[in-house]
C-alpha cells in the first residue's frame, strides 16, 4: 500500500523528512476496523512527532491523526461497524498513523462520518472535537446548559483547529460568554464568524485587552497554545476560583502552578490519545462523543472548520502542510484528500 513514512527526524526543508514509500497492508486485530482511507488532516501532534519519534534503524514511522474512510473489513470481536461504513476518527498515538491507503483504529474510537460533509470537509474535526469537547466537558465540568449564566470562558489560540471548533461547540452548547484571541484581520473575522461573542488580540496584554473590552475576568480559560509567554496574563486576569485548561507543551520553567495558588485557580491538561493510550473503562466515550458531532453537524450546528485544502495525500503535499502548521500561520485545519 502508499504511505508517506520517514525515517529520521529532519527540518520539513529535507525531502527525506517526509517520503512516499510502499508498505505491506496491516491486519486488523480483535476489535480493529481496517479502512480504506479517503482524507485525511494535519495537526500539530504530527510536527511534534516527526522530530521527536525516530523509528527503530531500518524500519518506517507513519504520521497522521485525523482520518475519514470507509470500512473495508473488522475484526473478530467488532460489533458497531460493518465493511462498507463510512467512518471518521483520530486514531492512537502508539499505532501507525492514517497516513497511508489502509489504516488500523480500534472500533471504540471511531464514529460514522458526517453524511452532510465532504471526506475532506469532515476530516478537518475528529481530533481537534475529541480535544475541545474532552476539554470543555471532561476537563472543566462545563455545563451543558445553554442558559446564561454569567460566566466567561477566554480561548486563546481561537483561529487554530482546536480553538475553531472549541468555539463552536462552546457557543452552541453552554450558556458561556465565547472570548476568542487572534491577532491578524483574516483570523479575528474568521473566530467571530464561528461564534465567538468577542474576539482581543493576544499580541497584546491579554489582562489590559479584556479591561479594554469591558469583558468580565473569566471563570474559565482554555490556552491553546504559546501558553508560557501569556501564563503571567492568565494568572492575572483570570477570575478566582477560576480553571485553566492546556493542551500545549510549555517551555519547562515558563509556568510557575504556584502562581495559581493565591486565586485557588485549578488547572487541567487534556490530552485525546490518554483514553486510546491506556485504554481506559471509558475509551468508548470517543465513539460516542464523535457521533454526537457528525449529528450536530449534518444538523446544521456545527460546521466544518477546514482553512486549506492542499490537494492529493503525498510526501510533498505533506510537507508543505507541516511547513505551514510550523509557520504558526494556519487558520483552521489543513487537509488533504485522495492518492
Amino acid at each position: 500500500m502508499k504511505a508517506i513514512a520517514y525515517q529520521q527526524a529532519l527540518p520539513i526543508t529535507d525531502p527525506l523528512s517526509l517520503q512516499d514509500v510502499d508498505l505491506p497492508e496491516p491486519t486488523p486485530g480483535a476489535r480493529d476496523l481496517l479502512v480504506e482511507v479517503r482524507a485525511i488532516a494535519v495537526n500539530p501532534v504530527d510536527t511534534k512527532m516527526r522530530l521527536r519519534s525516530v523509528p527503530a534503524e531500518g524500519e518506517w514511522a507513519v504520521l497522521g491523526w485525523d482520518a475519514v474512510g470507509t470500512v473495508r473489513a473488522v475484526g473478530a470481536q467488532v460489533t458497531m461497524f460493518k465493511p462498507g461504513d463510512r467512518v471518521w476518527y483520530a486514531g492512537a498515538i502508539n499505532r501507525p498513523g492514517a497516513n497511508a491507503q489502509l489504516h488500523l483504529v480500534d472500533e471504540r474510537i471511531a464514529a460514522l462520518a458526517p453524511s452532510s460533509l465532504s471526506d475532506a470537509d469532515a476530516a478537518a474535526l475528529p481530533l481537534t472535537a475529541i480535544t475541545a469537547w474532552e476539554m470543555l466537558f471532561d476537563r472543566l465540568r462545563v455545563s451543558r446548559d445553554t442558559s446564561q449564566t454569567g460566566d466567561a470562558l477566554l480561548v486563546i489560540g481561537a483561529a487554530g483547529g482546536v480553538g475553531s471548533i472549541l468555539v463552536q461547540l462552546a457557543r452552541q452548547l453552554t450558556g458561556l460568554t465565547v472570548i476568542g484571541t487572534a491577532s491578524r484581520p483574516e483570523t479575528v473575522e474568521w473566530v467571530k464568524a464561528l461564534g465567538a461573542h468577542h474576539v482581543i488580540d493576544h499580541s497584546q496584554p491579554l489582562a489590559e485587552a479584556l479591561k479594554q473590552a469591558g469583558l468580565p475576568a473569566p471563570r474559565y480559560v482554555v490556552s491553546l497554545t504559546q501558553t508560557g509567554h501569556h501564563f503571567a496574563q492568565i494568572v492575572e486576569l483570570i477570575a478566582p476560583q477560576g480553571q485553566l485548561g492546556l493542551i500545549d507543551d510549555p517551555v519547562p520553567g515558563s509556568i510557575d502552578v504556584l502562581a495559581l495558588k493565591r486565586k485557588a485557580v485549578s488547572l487541567h491538561w487534556e490530552l485525546m490519545f490518554t483514553r486510546s493510550l491506556f485504554e481506559t473503562p471509558d475509551m468508548v466515550e470517543q465513539h460516542k462523543l464523535l457521533g454526537d458531532v457528525a449529528r450536530r453537524v449534518d444538523a446544521g450546528e456545527l460546521r466544518t472548520t477546514v482553512g486549506e485544502h492542499l490537494g492529493t495525500i503525498n510526501a510533498a503535499n505533506l510537507r508543505r502542510a507541516h511547513a505551514l502548521l510550523e509557520s504558526g500561520k494556519a487558520r483552521g485545519k489543513i487537509v488533504l484528500e485522495g492518492f
